[in-house]
């Protein structure tokens, strides 16, 4: 790809045991809460102490209360993360005890910059859209022997095009999403490998056909051909170190490539082998946007992954061109967030649930559209609660 810059649950699960803090605006006096031992105001915040397994149930209550939920935070300290006070340590004025957070893992940054990029070789390059299918997009894989090139996955890897530009100087570099877990496609940790479509548009004045520089020198390279590289960059999407974690990835066409990668690093057998302190028992969906069905970039892989681990991992298409959504219309990646949106919204209130998008950036609008939607059912502002699961690191956006 390229890159151009809480509820549910039982009580008898470590889960379940847990305890959260609602931030409520709004609540009114009534009925309802006359039967409830929460302190009621009519202004200001409310700070309500909830078990994992009430969750749902809470948020219900607090809409036929009028209230507005304004945040979430997880009581954990032990795990580092800042949560408000409760309303009963508030008014006996007890401070909470904080653990110091844990330390963050190495990520490699920029060990080759663009003004002394590290020079690989093609291995392979390989085509994605089955006949039929629309574009070129191409799976290229580059040999990184001899050098320190480390990534994650998640990060980026920056190519230098060949040649020089109208003005004669050399071509910038371009940013591309890493496909490949961080011990490569041949699990050697010597290769990398990047998802690339061809641009390709039409000039709006003149009507000529164009087509991007890099994109178009990458999809077009031959195996043993020299390519410039640098980076990695990247902090934004990582995947989390959580072997039980939820993870759910929004993806269209190209935007797959990271998605790939995390896939790899759950499922993939020698992966697994490789990696024995991350053997993934958490819950992986990935919903993904494309034309039609020969554009289903790494089909074969995902279908095979799915039919492995059915417990682990929910692959769900939207097939634009060969789909109708509820109205009739094409079927986009957010029709399909519409649809599961009781599912996702459900999964998101879960502490470690990340959610990650990644592709056009024409998607967040209806994907938030159709979010903000499920939201209001529970009496929460999308906007706020995405911008909370931002600050807690849970929400990753990638879009161009």
């Amino acid at each position: 790809m390229y890159n151009p810059s809480v509820s549910g649950g039982s009580a008898n699960s470590v889960a379940g045991s847990r305890l959260f803090v609602y931030e409520v605006e709004g609540l009114r006096q009534n009925a309802e809460t006359d039967k409830m031992g929460y302190p009621i105001r009519q202004s200001g915040s409310v700070f309500i102490t909830v078990p994992y397994s009430r969750m749902n149930q809470e948020m219900q209550r607090i809409t036929r209360m009028g209230g507005k939920i304004v945040s979430i935070h997880p009581v954990d300290a032990a795990n580092g993360q800042t949560t408000p006070a409760t309303s009963e340590q508030q008014d006996s004025g007890k401070a909470m005890t904080q653990a110091k957070p844990e330390a963050k893992k190495e990520i490699p940054v920029n060990l080759y910059r663009p003004k002394d990029p590290f020079v690989g070789k093609v291995i392979s390059n390989e085509a994605l859209v089955d006949e039929g299918g629309i574009g070129i997009v191409q799976h290229i894989t580059i040999d990184l022997s001899g050098g320190d090139f480390r990534y994650l996955e998640g990060q980026s890897a920056g190519i230098i095009p060949a040649g020089t530009d109208e003005n004669g100087k050399p071509y910038k570099l371009r940013l591309y999403s890493i496909a490949s877990t961080r011990h490569g496609d041949k699990m050697d940790d010597k290769t990398v490998s990047l998802c690339v479509r061809q641009l390709e548009y039409k000039h709006p004045e003149t009507g000529e056909t164009v087509y991007g520089v890099c994109s178009t020198y990458l999809c077009h390279l031959e195996p043993g051909a020299d390519v410039k590289v640098t980076g990695p960059v990247g902090k934004e999407m990582l995947l989390p170190d959580d072997e039980e974690a939820t993870v759910i990835m929004l993806a269209t066409g190209t935007g797959i490539a990271p998605f790939r990668a995390f896939l790899w690093r759950m499922f993939k057998d020698a992966e697994r082998r490789a990696n024995p302190e991350y053997q993934f028992k958490g819950k992986a969906w990935l919903i993904f946007g494309i034309p039609t069905t020969p554009n289903i970039l790494y089909k074969e892989e995902l279908e095979a992954m799915q039919e492995q681990y059915p417990d682990n991992f929910k692959l769900i298409y939207a097939i634009s061109r060969e789909q109708q959504n509820a109205e009739g219309g094409r079927m986009y990646i957010q029709h399909r967030v519409a649809e599961h949106a009781a599912d996702l919204w459900e999964l998101m209130q879960k502490p470690n649930t990340h959610t990650y998008m990644c592709g056009l950036k024409g998607m967040e609008d209806g994907i938030d559209e159709a979010m903000s939607a499920e939201a209001v059912k529970h009496g929460v502002d999308w906007t706020e609660f995405r911008k909370q699961m931002k600050k807690q690191e849970r929400w990753h956006v990638e879009t161009y």
